[in-house]
């Protein structure tokens, strides 16, 4: 089920900041393809490098596709999930914690610290609806101390902390004012 305005509005009054804001990162996060793939299941990216690292290098000489030191290599978003369950056949585990999960994008490597029983209700979250991925977004802006960062609009600090320091690169700050601007 989409999210609603009602959904948005209480994840905005949670975080203190603006509706417009939430939709804006959103809108960056799963850019065209919003929640879920034709199949019903959700959007996830892949992250070799963090297979690699979660699994200390173990598939990167057999599967450098899935498990290798550097990031990229995404490949399109429809094939996603078929690299999801090759690195999941060697270690699901790592594999899930390793994916960009739904309409926020928020790493599966965060169940815990969201305060998730388990990776399983994490993921299992990230399958039943648009609801579970606006919560796992909440959730990751109040651990990290981000709301302030959309209230201010401060795009720069949000990016840095949501997407990490190479959020410059790929101009996650910039893309976020102009979905901001959509929105408004």
């Amino acid at each position: 089920m989409p999210l609603t305005e009602d959904d948005f509005q209480q994840a905005a009054e949670r975080l203190d900041c603006e509706v417009a804001a939430i939709k804006a990162v959103a809108e960056v996060e799963s850019g065209p393809y919003g929640a879920f793939l034709p199949d019903g299941k959700p959007v996830i990216l892949f992250e070799r490098h963090l297979f690699s690292r979660l699994t200390k290098k173990k598939f990167d000489a057999s599967a450098p596709d899935i498990s290798n030191p550097k990031p990229g290599g995404y490949g399109p978003v429809s094939q996603q999930h078929a690299r999801l369950n090759k690195a999941a056949a060697l270690d699901q585990n790592a594999a899930q914690q390793s994916c960009s999960w739904g309409r926020f994008q928020v790493l599966g490597m965060n169940w815990k610290p969201l305060g998730y029983p388990s990776l399983k209700d994490f993921v299992d979250a990230m399958y039943r609806d648009e609801a579970g991925h606006l919560d796992s977004f909440v959730r990751f802006v109040e651990a990290n101390n981000l709301a302030r960062h959309l209230k201010k609009k401060n795009w720069a600090g949000f990016a840095k902390g949501y997407n990490g320091p190479s959020y410059q690169k790929y101009k996650y700050d910039t893309k976020l004012a102009a979905a901001y601007n959509k929105y408004k």
